[in-house]
């Protein structure tokens, strides 16, 4: 009788146990020992796609950024960035080792260049690429208010370095100083030789972008040759449409 309660106090307490996992078959271990072999468990994507995005710093709001719901209106520019948007989107792990594996929107204010560059990054992510988002002038700030803490500075600029894919928005937004060109000279200048791809969305057109420091904008250009999006001319009043 002593042992019929014990037993059952054991099985008790192993499904107690069971129950605080989150995937009882692999107990969150993301894989399975099958006659000796790793076997993925069927919870692991699941657990990829989570990490990848909390790793991403992409805000809620920023996730809802997505190609479904891009309003391009009638403007041929934008059509024609939207488009180029989905292409790099679906052929990028054909293209992610190449030289040129990367894309840049500029120019034009209100054109749509941080939504379609959102929209990138999150369709790549439920592909399971991870990407992380950099917003220029935040991450700018804050790295050359720390620059003498080396252990603070290199653990956040080699975040950056090392992304499999990294988001820029709005590069060189507001006054450029020297440290700034220098910060992004290390960060762009170690992507480029690793030929880690990046997303970039500018308000300068290429001259701008070379004036401001060509050393930066030659190897961006580089990068995004094939998927180089210039939006000028005329206003595009892409957030009149309220997106």
């Amino acid at each position: 009788m002593m042992k019929s309660q014990q037993s059952k106090g054991n099985l008790e307490n192993l499904e107690l146990n069971i129950s605080e996992y989150r995937c009882a078959k692999c107990r969150d271990l993301t894989f399975i020992i099958e006659d000796g072999v790793a076997i993925a468990c069927e919870c692991r994507g699941v657990r990829q796609a989570e990490e990848i995005l909390k790793r991403s710093g992409i805000s809620e709001e920023f996730r809802n950024k997505r190609f479904s719901n891009f309003v391009y209106g009638s403007q041929r520019q934008i059509i024609d960035a939207y488009k180029e948007a989905c292409t790099y989107s679906k052929y990028f792990k054909d293209i992610e080792n190449d030289r040129c594996n990367s894309i840049m929107f500029m120019g034009q204010v209100g054109s749509g260049k941080t939504h379609l560059s959102l929209a990138i990054a999150n369709e790549l992510m439920e592909n399971s690429v991870g990407v992380v988002y950099m917003s220029y002038r935040e991450v700018i700030t804050k790295l050359k208010q720390n620059i003498m803490d080396d252990v603070y500075y290199h653990r956040v600029l080699g975040k950056y370095k090392v992304a499999r894919v990294l988001l820029i928005d709005d590069l060189f937004k507001g006054k450029v100083t020297d440290s700034d060109i220098n910060i992004i000279f290390e960060l762009i200048n170690y992507r480029y030789f690793n030929k880690l791809p990046v997303i970039v969305s500018c308000e300068l057109d290429i001259d701008g972008l070379l004036n401001v420091d060509e050393a930066i904008g030659s190897r961006l250009v580089e990068m995004c040759k094939d998927y180089l999006l210039e939006l000028k001319g005329q206003r595009l009043n892409y957030r009149m449409y309220g997106k």
